[in-house]
């Protein structure tokens, strides 16, 4: 398992986060990302918040968001994340090996450089970006 300070991580390593574009906009004004549910000292399932490497997120956006039209991609500078992130296991029906990025605090706002929006296909299930 890869335990790293967000601040130690390589430069440019990008991240992305999936949320609907009013819980987006709603934590712009806020300043920060919390997810529903988010408590950093809560139980283990709710310490963190869930992000993904960019060929990844289409693994839990269908498991997650299925159909939805309202999701937005928030693409992260990890370097500007400001509290570690661990490479852990997701679920069992995930590739082998394949292990996620989970993020132990808020998203701040200023570690996100481009929203974009991420779109299912005609059959409701999102696409790999790469």
């Amino acid at each position: 398992m890869s335990n790293q300070r967000a601040g130690d991580m390589t430069e440019g390593l990008e991240l992305v986060h999936l949320c609907s574009r009013a819980e987006w906009e709603r934590s712009r004004a806020e300043g920060e990302r919390r997810p529903d549910g988010f408590d950093p000292h809560g139980a283990a399932a709710d310490r963190f918040v869930h992000l993904s490497t960019p060929e990844q997120v289409h693994l839990p956006a269908n498991r997650l968001f299925g159909g939805r039209t309202d999701m937005v991609m928030l693409r992260l500078d990890a370097a500007r994340l400001g509290a570690p992130v661990r490479f852990e296991p997701g679920v069992p029906a995930d590739p082998d090996g394949m292990r996620f990025p989970h993020l132990y605090g808020p998203i701040p706002v200023d570690a996100v450089f481009a929203v974009d929006p991420y779109l299912p296909g005609d059959d409701g299930t999102f696409p790999p970006l790469r």
